[in-house]
């Protein structure tokens, strides 16, 4: 049977807003980088004014090259949905969840998820990237995060 199937990878599995800061991150910067040279220039100011000049140009490197590696070493190309679509694809979904795991120190999860992006020999540079761009992606969240003012007034319980 020779059936057309559509591509893998690319079923919905989830929303967007559904996921923590670093994963929509990776999913966002994902879907931007893959849209060509202008979404990735913007990607590359909206790094810098997050970051700064130098950290910003060190975080869009560690992602460029996480790209790459799974450009290059992929198990199979990666699927992904347009910029502005809500949902979420499988092939996202990994992504996002291999790059919070990175950025969370749990690099053994993190290697497993790694092996099912690229080639295991290729896992552990992935893994590298991850971790520096995931932490980039965690000082932006927690730059952005608005600032909670105390209470103007406390409650007397008794």
């Amino acid at each position: 049977m020779n059936a057309i199937r559509p591509p893998r990878g690319g079923a919905a599995v989830g929303h967007v807003a559904e996921l923590d800061a670093v994963a929509a991150g990776a999913v966002l910067c994902l879907r931007r980088w893959c849209d060509g040279p202008a979404a990735q220039a913007r990607l590359r100011d909206d790094f810098a004014a997050a970051l700064g000049p130098e950290a910003g140009r060190s975080a869009l490197c560690a992602f460029e090259a996480l790209c790459d590696l799974c450009v290059r070493h992929g198990r199979r190309p990666l699927m992904r949905h347009h910029v502005a679509c809500e949902c979420i694809g499988a092939d996202e979904a990994c992504f996002a969840n291999f790059v919070s795991l990175a950025s969370e120190g749990d690099r053994e999860d993190a290697m497993l998820v790694a092996t099912i992006l690229v080639r295991a020999d290729v896992a552990i540079c992935l893994l590298a990237h991850a971790e520096a761009f995931g932490l980039a992606l965690r000082r932006m969240a927690l730059r952005a995060r608005p600032t909670q003012a105390p209470p103007s007034s406390a409650k007397i319980l008794h």
